[in-house]
């Protein structure tokens, strides 16, 4: 009687072990379904388990624009009897000839088209020092020499390791140069160390310090941003966070039309204590690894220990990662109003969002993975 009390028990001790196995098995092997496709705008958003993310503490630092009373002169001066003539990036021969003649440095319009149409060699585009006395023979032999102050067109979203890369090629500095704008020349406080190197299209001196060409962008970023300080102190958002994040959007953003959604729900996962997880932070701090400073991020790159990562760390990065423009500062003033947490920009660079986790996998399957079709 004992013996098959005893098989009973057993029997009844299997069962429970079983079920109960059974039940946590699920559990414990919760399978996270990865795209089988590496894709950087997969990642953008990915969600971070709360264990795996930090809290940055530390505010981002970021120089806060002022009115500048004592703006630099734009040029040096003149020697006498000199003036300046510019020609811009998309003058044609005529409209060069038209603007000679309306500042008095040519009598006959036409003639100095022939002139100009004979050359094999186009015109630069620049500054160059002219003199009403010159003969159209001289003047068309200045214009074809290399003038003195060149067009440095910077777009926004770039870091200064490229803006010192466009500056270096087209004001001819030497390598040492280069490199000492990078690390001294816009290095003097961390305030200074990215994000207030305004982009615009800039007319320069060859001859410019690289020190003074880093205060004249600065300037810049100073006279368009001034104005953007009230308006951001009345909402009560710090300056640097601004800034910070307006250069997070405009790397994020597929274009300005986007970036106010981009930046609204940029703000969202702030004000929800949630980790911005977005490439552009990694790609600025692991930097240029011989594919560009901006390539597609990788699995291992998602495992840096940096207050840039913003997959590992919540909060903003310790300062800007590029220099934004005005369209992307305006974003983070005025942010569109949704309740979306997760965004994915397709292969047509259409941006689609989604309110939560499971609404971006979806998209994801949808726009990103399920998608295979090469465009025409």
């Amino acid at each position: 009687m004992q013996s098959w009390i005893k098989n009973i028990l057993i029997a009844v001790m299997f069962i429970i072990f079983s079920v109960g196995g059974y039940l946590l098995y699920p559990k414990l092997n919760k399978n996270v379904i990865i795209p089988q496709r590496e894709d950087a705008e997969t990642a953008l958003n990915s969600e971070n388990s709360p264990e795996e993310t930090k809290t940055n503490a530390v505010e981002p630092t970021a120089l806060t624009p002022k009115k500048e009373d004592n703006i630099p002169p734009p040029e040096p001066p003149l020697p006498v009897g000199t003036d300046r003539f510019t020609i811009s990036l998309t003058n044609t021969n005529e409209e060069i000839a038209s603007n000679l003649l309306k500042a008095e440095f040519i009598a006959n319009k036409e003639s100095f088209i022939t002139i100009l149409n004979k050359e094999k060699v186009a015109i630069t585009p620049g500054a160059y020092k002219l003199s009403k006395v010159m003969t159209p023979s001289q003047i068309n032999k200045v214009l074809h020499n290399k003038p003195y102050m060149k067009w440095v067109v910077i777009k926004p979203g770039l870091r200064k390791e490229e803006i010192a890369t466009i500056l270096s090629g087209t004001l001819g500095w030497t390598s040492k140069q280069k490199n000492n704008w990078i690390k001294v020349d816009t290095n003097t406080s961390p305030e200074y160390t990215e994000g207030v190197y305004y982009p615009d299209t800039y007319l320069i001196p060859v001859d410019e310090e690289p020190s003074l060409v880093a205060k004249r962008l600065i300037s810049k970023f100073n006279e368009n941003f001034s104005t953007y300080l009230p308006q951001f102190t009345a909402k009560n958002i710090k300056w640097a966070r601004a800034l910070t994040l307006a250069s997070i959007v405009q790397r994020e953003a597929s274009g300005t039309s986007d970036m106010p959604l981009v930046a609204g729900i940029l703000w969202n996962r702030l004000n929800q204590n949630m980790a911005l997880s977005v490439d552009a932070t990694l790609q600025y701090i692991r930097g240029d690894i011989g594919k560009g400073w901006w390539a597609p991020i990788t699995v291992a790159d998602k495992q840096t220990d940096s207050p840039f990562n913003t997959y590992k760390y919540k909060g903003l990065p310790p300062h800007p990662i590029s220099n934004p423009g005005i369209s992307a500062i305006e974003a983070v003033l005025n942010p569109k109003v949704t309740d979306c947490l997760y965004y994915l920009h397709d292969k047509n660079r259409v941006t689609h969002c989604a309110k939560t986790y499971e609404e971006h996998q979806q998209n994801i399957e949808t726009y990103l993975i399920g998608d295979n079709t090469i465009p025409s």
